[in-house]
């Protein structure tokens, strides 16, 4: 390709040479002692940049030779128009090199593409001057960048964003070698502050409105609001016009615009500002001093003259940059003591190019060494230009500076702040919709509509996922554990985002295809992470265990662990409600019952007797109230599910490390689900013996039958799924683990959603914390039993209390009977 690159630019030249031929006679003269240095200029003459390139350029020679009419060198510039091609610039810079023999070259860019013109001066040892913001490369010493580079305002982006507490936002920027070459280093600088680019894409310069507009349409999907635009003026005015139509610049959007369109937005048509209300932009500052001033004024004035049918706008830095570029160049001319020019003679003719023995230029690396020089120096040229971006909200058909960002300072209100002030901070900021409130969120609720979650109306377990309906308000309510873990989830969020339940009765698999083809905006369900699922979804985090598990029926095993089966704090709660239920007992039947009578030893010790032996329905003492009965009944059925519980678990410890599948067992599945016979078929089961069910009643029938009566010796299925399959059945089964591994459950969002990082990491924080597990069980615990025995008990001792009331009123009553019985006999 660079062969045949040489080849083209070699054609072409010659065939564009004529066009030149009659400018190539500026040589050497004697105008006086006076000697006239050739300079080449290569612009694009029809574009605005090159007008103001080439009138900047003229006017800095002419300024520096009034102030300086002593000095024995005059810049003659041979200026060639590209056409803003490519291949006409290198056409034309091999023609300045060849023919005219110019001693530096002044370009107003130089693209990935054009990097062949940096070999090219480096070769003929001819400074090229260059006006690029885009960083150069340090491999070519004779290409000289006088502008700013570019991506040290990403430090200031950096710094706003996080002002605003947006930590990830969109990336628009150009298809171009430049700019994919400063990717790398622009993610270092959004990585170092720890900001995320969510999504991004590649506008190419050609590209059309429809093209624009469906990247577009992929942000409003995803429901972003922070939009970094990284594009050239053109372009990213296109990109505006395009927002504008979607809807897209309005209220909830923030919209933050680089120097590279910012430098040169008012060199477009004033209708730009009518799609760009609210925007931010960062724009290299250019200080207000009185020279600036004066320049600007004559700059104006002389562009008129030139140009009378151009609209007449600012100085903008790029002008700035090429009057410093050309006054020193005409400074390091003359500081080189430069004796006689080396340009071809008048009338010589045009040279046969020949790129082996190119013109090498011995005045060159002195011009390189000066420019240098004064590069170093406090000013580059005649302005001092500090790597300075000023912030400006576009507001009206104007730009209103609302702050700057320095490197020593960061974001500031003055130019030179207070430090540790603290109305330092950015002027107030109008958003798009002309709201004065900055986005709160990365997210948009587009036309005031919710989050159109869908959530799995068919799901096998209720206790994941259920729908209940409300009688009284006569709607219908999502409940479940994996409803639960989501709102947790999102409580979490530091945003608030509002959202909807739709109810979807196909197959998960079909569920999350929705989501895909966004007629969903999130599942949320049972759902299984699955790597054919997360080809065109995202998922979070799993919020469950994330292996299948295998239940079998439990075997009768030697008792052992005693304790293990129930936690510590219900070991508690149960000694507590056992001492409780004998001092309650006690205290209703110790005033009529003889055997709750007697010392204080033996009262106590009868109390908790009759307590223990409620443990194995053993009590044998007779109750004679009704309401002492009324409490042992609530006891006794509080104590059958414990025991229930007990049994079920401590058989599950006890069996689970002996419980063992061989190869000759019938095995059961769920049908229409992740486990199917290929997976099954891992733990070294034959495809023969592999039956499908359809739920846990199934399940049930089959394993109580076993393989003698067609059912199984086993079932395999997902760990939450099993979970509550034991829960139903304690006593009967338990679960052992399979080798196998799946992902477990997670929320399915469309590619690309900021809701997926979010959410994934309130689960982690959810899981931290020890809240995943109170929710997985709070669909098994016994709060319900102890507090109803509490109301009973409670129940009790206002009956008793309400007795001994009655029994005291009563006595009292009657004492006062009989004292007035006395008196008055």
């Amino acid at each position: 390709m660079k062969t045949e690159a040489f080849v083209l630019c070699v054609l072409l030249l010659r065939f564009l040479s004529h066009f030149y031929a009659d400018e190539h006679k500026v040589s050497q003269q004697d105008n006086g002692d006076k000697i006239i240095i050739n300079v080449g200029v290569i612009v694009d003459a029809g574009s605005w940049v090159g007008k103001v390139v080439e009138s900047c350029i003229t006017m800095a020679v002419q300024d520096f030779y009034n102030q300086n009419m002593g000095y024995r060198t005059r810049i003659a510039l041979q200026v060639r128009d590209s056409g803003g091609d490519s291949l006409h610039c290198i056409a034309a810079a091999l023609d300045l090199l060849e023919n005219v023999e110019v001693h530096a070259i002044i370009i107003p860019k130089v693209s990935k593409e054009e990097f062949f013109l940096a070999r090219l001066v480096d070769k003929a040892n001819v400074p090229l001057l260059s006006l690029s913001s885009i960083p150069s490369s340090n491999k070519h010493p004779y290409l000289i960048q006088f502008a700013t580079d570019e991506n040290n305002q990403f430090y200031g982006i950096s710094a706003f964003l996080q002002a605003f507490k947006w930590r990830r936002f969109v990336f628009l920027y150009e298809d171009t070698a430049d700019a994919r070459q400063a990717q790398t280093y622009i993610h270092d600088i959004l990585q170092e502050n720890h900001l995320d680019v969510a999504y991004q894409t590649a506008l190419s310069l050609q590209a059309t409105d429809d093209q624009i507009i469906e990247e577009l349409h992929k942000v409003m999907m995803m429901r972003f609001s922070i939009i970094l635009v990284h594009l050239s003026p053109s372009l990213a005015s296109h990109v505006f016009i395009n927002a504008k139509m979607l809807g897209m610049m309005s209220k909830g959007f923030g919209w933050i615009v680089t120097s590279k369109a910012m430098n040169f937005l008012d060199a477009l048509h004033s209708s730009v500002y009518e799609s760009t209300q609210g925007v931010i932009g960062f724009k290299s500052y250019v200080s207000k001093s009185s020279e600036i001033q004066n320049l600007t004024s004559r700059w104006r004035r002389e562009f008129h003259r030139t140009e009378p049918d151009v609209e007449i706008r600012e100085l903008n830095t790029f002008g700035v940059w090429a009057y410093n570029a050309a006054w020193a160049l005409a400074e390091a001319i003359e500081s080189a003591g430069m004796k006689h020019s080396q340009s071809r003679a008048e009338g010589a003719g045009l040279k046969h190019l020949n790129l082996a023995r190119l013109r090498v230029s011995s005045s060159g690396s002195a011009i390189l060494s000066k420019i240098r020089s004064i590069k170093s120096g406090e000013f580059v040229g005649k302005f001092q230009l500090p790597d300075i971006y000023e912030i400006l909200n576009i507001i009206g058909r104007g730009e209103r500076r609302v702050g700057f960002w320095k490197s020593e300072y960061g974001l500031t209100k003055e130019l030179n702040p207070i430090i540790n002030s603290s109305s330092n901070f950015l002027d107030t900021i109008i958003w798009p919709g002309s709201s004065s409130t900055a986005p709160e969120s990365w997210l948009v609720q587009m036309n005031g509509k919710s989050f159109r979650i869908g959530i799995p109306a068919n799901a096998r377990f209720p206790e994941l996922v259920h729908l209940h309906h409300d009688q009284q308000r006569n709607i219908t309510i999502p409940r479940g554990f994996c409803i639960d873990v989501f709102h947790a989830a999102v409580d979490r969020l530091p945003y608030e985002i509002s959202f909807e339940y739709i109810y979807h009765y196909g197959c998960h698999g079909d569920l999350v295809h929705q989501v895909h083809l966004q007629k969903y905006d999130a599942a949320v369900g049972d759902i299984t992470i699955l790597s054919n699922r997360s080809a065109y979804v995202d998922f979070t985090l799993p919020y469950t265990d994330s292996s299948p598990g295998v239940v079998v029926k439990l075997d009768d095993k030697d008792p052992w662990f005693f304790l293990k089966p129930l936690q510590p704090d219900l070991w508690i709660t149960i000694a507590c409600f056992f001492f409780l239920t004998g001092f309650i007992v006690w205290l209703v039947e110790h005033p009529i019952n003889e055997e709750f009578q007697g010392p204080l030893a033996q009262q106590i010790g009868t109390a908790l007797w009759f307590a223990a032996s409620t443990l194995v329905y053993a009590h044998r003492e007779k109750l004679r109230s009704n309401v002492s009965k009324f409490v042992v009944s609530v006891w006794l059925f509080v104590v059958l599910i414990l025991t229930s519980s007990y049994t079920a678990k401590l058989s599950s410890l006890l069996t689970v490390e002996e419980i063992k599948l061989s190869e000759s067992d019938y095995i059961g599945y769920p049908a229409n689900s992740l486990i199917r016979a290929s997976s099954v078929s891992n733990l070294n089961f034959k495809d023969n013996r592999l039956k499908p069910f359809q739920s846990h009643v199934d399940y049930d029938k089959a394993l109580r039958q076993g393989r003698k009566k067609g059912g199984v010796d086993a079932i395999l299925d997902e760990l939450p799924y099993l979970k509550i399959f034991v829960a139903r059945y304690p006593h009967e089964y338990t679960i052992i683990e399979s080798s196998m591994r799946t992902s477990g459950f997670g929320f399915a969002f469309p590619k690309g959603s900021s809701l997926v990082h979010d959410i994934s990491r309130a689960i982690a924080e959810l899981r931290e914390e020890g809240t995943l597990l109170q929710l997985e069980t709070k669909w098994d615990n016994f709060f319900v039993l102890f507090l109803l025995s509490g109301i009973s008990k409670s129940i009790a001792v206002l009956v008793v209390l309400f007795f001994l009331l009655r029994e005291t009123i009563v006595g009292q009553r009657k004492t006062d009977a009989d004292v007035d019985a006395s008196q008055n006999g």
